[in-house]
């Protein structure tokens, strides 16, 4: 039964993306986003069933039919669901219902509705295929998936350049990162002689360079999807696709595919110190740089993009910390309340009739209540602040770094904590210059300002729910073995085991977050926002000035678009030109082509000055000829 219903839930996504994509013009705006929400709930019910199952002690793992052999070697297309499954096929169908929801009333005047439905419905079934997975050729299938169809959809807007280069942009700057991933996969099946998860688990030995060398590789693919430093840029400009698509990609899907992938990796992880220690920094250095950028953004849209990288930073670290439960436990809860603040930052949009800057902003509190309350419920989860969700998941991940016995954990540990103080600045800026204030927009857009319409705000109001409450979970899903033998962590790890004698319940965990200094700094951060872009709103712009050089690099994003630009860009085309001149010009065309046409004519340019046309020399020539052979033949020197 458990085969059957994973097969429907991931074939209803694809049916109403085949069915709204094909037959788009036939079925109408109304019907497309019908049969796509359908599919979409079809999937959401039965991954609560699934839940349901799991948790009564049900799981299966197995090939739903073999696609290809290599050799010995199947190639199945199965799946593993159990407990870490399931909790992502809920995240992934609950978020992707909201957004279809959504979707009616931000795209109801856009050309490409049916068009935008087939594609975030095909979105869903990609990455469903992703978490299913039980071997790594589905597994690199959904990668691949997700990553196509995230193509798609930042370039939704085709006509614009900005989208045609945002695309291009997150198009080859994953295939670095899949570049890498596909050669761990390629080790992987060279050193096991499988692709099955549990074949190569249970092979899987402590043989230092190999498991460091396959897990360093398929991080790489990690830091390609979920936007890690340095392969972080694309991100960012994704935001030139249309809001709920945005909400999509950092929410549930595409960027949190790396962090499912390297948990679900746990016992190969687990194998190579020096790879969780790579994980580790990489995530803190994310965290923090990435936040810092987040304070320096005026557009709604890039500021809470930024702010996703930070979040991915922190879960990333997680991982390298051994504490994969905590990073996963990040992840559910981030995709509700990142969810909300992307939806929400499209709902200003709308209101706004598509301005993003929040400088022209300000004072929307009391046209949009429900927006207000709802974003400010995310800014209080996405700084980290009790009792909201990302407190619990951001505190344990905390928590787990400062005990975490992994190279490099104390340094990844302050990067972190000083990571939560620039959070709740962000955060908090973006609530007060958007919804506080004076209003700073033109007179025809105030004059229309209004809350936006139900289907819009339902969306809103449903994922506030769980990110307030999702963090309560925290005892069975951190410390009350959740995951079982999802996840695999060896003694010498030691920093969620130590934190489970800690645990003391909900409250006390609150309790126990008061007395530790980043939940503090958390508070002070928000402080700050508010003292100054409520209280002394000058200063932001005297402080920009004061740090100058400083803040003007953390503007312009450390200047890595340039770099990239300048190293690879560049780079590409000074190749194409000496290919070109060096290559085409001269050695093909200089050399093979036109070289053999001069040397054929030189060749023809000495026949022709034997070719006289007098008689005389012809008959000279044959004297000449025949005593040179009577002279060789006299001498003997030819054989005759």
């Amino acid at each position: 039964m458990l085969k059957t219903l994973g097969l429907i839930a991931v074939l209803a996504p694809l049916a109403g993306a085949l069915l709204a994509g094909l037959s788009g013009k036939a079925l109408g705006r109304a019907w497309s986003h019908r049969v796509t929400i359908l599919g979409v709930l079809i999937s959401f019910l039965i991954s609560v069933f699934l839940f349901k199952e799991v948790l009564n002690g049900n799981s299966w793992n197995g090939a739903v039919y073999t696609w290809a052999t290599i050799g010995d070697t199947p190639l199945h297309i199965g799946f593993l669901i159990d407990r870490l499954t399931v909790l992502m096929m809920i995240v992934v169908t609950f978020v992707s219902l909201m957004v279809h929801v959504y979707t009616i009333g931000y795209m109801a005047e856009d050309p490409g509705y049916q068009r935008f439905f087939s594609y975030i419905s095909l979105f869903t079934f990609s990455m469903l295929m992703l978490v299913m997975s039980n071997n790594f050729l589905q597994l690199f299938f959904g990668w691949e998936a997700v990553g196509l169809v995230s193509y798609l959809l930042i370039g939704f807007w085709y006509t614009r350049p900005t989208a045609i280069y945002a695309n291009l942009k997150a198009f080859l700057v994953n295939r670095v990162g899949d570049f890498g991933f596909l050669l761990g996969i390629a080790l992987i099946l060279t050193h096991f002689g499988s692709l099955d998860y549990g074949t190569v688990f249970s092979k899987a030995n402590a043989n230092p360079l190999d498991i460091t060398l396959i897990c360093l590789l398929l991080f790489v693919g990690a830091m390609g999807k979920s936007a890690q430093f340095p392969l972080h840029v694309w991100l960012p400009d994704s935001m030139e696709g249309p809001t709920p698509i945005s909400a999509l990609i950092h929410a549930a899907t595409m960027v949190t595919a790396g962090i499912f992938m390297v948990a679900r990796m746990s016992p190969l992880f687990e194998l190579s110190q020096t790879a969780l220690s790579v994980v580790l920094v990489i995530g803190a250095l994310t965290a923090f740089s990435m936040a810092l950028v987040a304070i320096t953004q005026f557009d709604i849209k890039r500021v809470v993009a930024y702010s996703t990288l930070s979040q991915l930073g922190y879960m990333t670290a997680a991982l390298g910390a051994s504490a994969y439960s905590a990073g996963i436990f990040h992840l559910m809860t981030h995709a509700f309340f990142k969810a909300v603040l992307f939806l929400g930052a499209g709902s200003v949009i709308i209101a706004m009739h598509h301005e993003q800057d929040m400088r022209r902003m300000g004072g929307l509190k009391k046209y949009m209540p429900i927006t207000y309350w709802t974003v400010l419920i995310g800014a209080f989860a996405n700084a980290g602040l009790p009792p909201f969700a990302g407190f619990f998941s951001k505190d344990s991940i905390l928590e787990a770094v400062h005990l975490s016995t992994t190279p490099g954990a104390a340094f990844a540990y302050w990067l972190l904590a000083a990571g939560v103080f620039i959070g709740g600045i962000y955060s908090f800026r973006l609530v007060f210059m958007t919804f506080h204030g004076e209003e700073r927009m033109d007179a025809e857009t105030k004059s229309q300002l209004r809350e936006s319409p139900w289907v819009v705000t339902l969306p809103l109001v449903l994922l506030a729910i769980p990110s307030v409450a999702a963090g309560w979970l925290i005892g069975p899903v951190l410390f009350g073995g959740y995951f079982g033998d999802a996840i695999r962590i060896l003694p010498e790890h030691p920093a969620i085991g130590e934190m489970a004698k800690q645990f003391h319940g909900v409250l006390g965990f609150i309790g126990h977050g008061f007395m530790t200094l980043p939940l503090w700094l958390g508070i002070a951060g928000a402080v700050l926002a508010w003292y100054l872009y409520v209280v002394n709103r000058g200063m932001p712009k005297k402080i920009a000035i004061f740090f100058g050089p400083v803040y003007a690099l953390v503007e312009r994003k450390y200047g890595f678009d340039e770099l990239y630009s300048w190293l690879f860009a560049q780079g590409a085309r000074l190749v194409g030109t000496g290919l070109w001149k060096g290559g085409d010009q001269m050695a093909i065309d200089g050399v093979m082509v036109n070289g053999s046409a001069r040397l054929v004519g030189w060749f023809a340019g000495v026949v022709r000055l034997v070719q006289s046309g007098l008689i005389y020399w012809y008959a000279f020539v044959m004297i000449f000829g025949v005593c040179a052979i009577y002279a060789l033949v006299k001498y003997r020197l030819i054989g005759v």
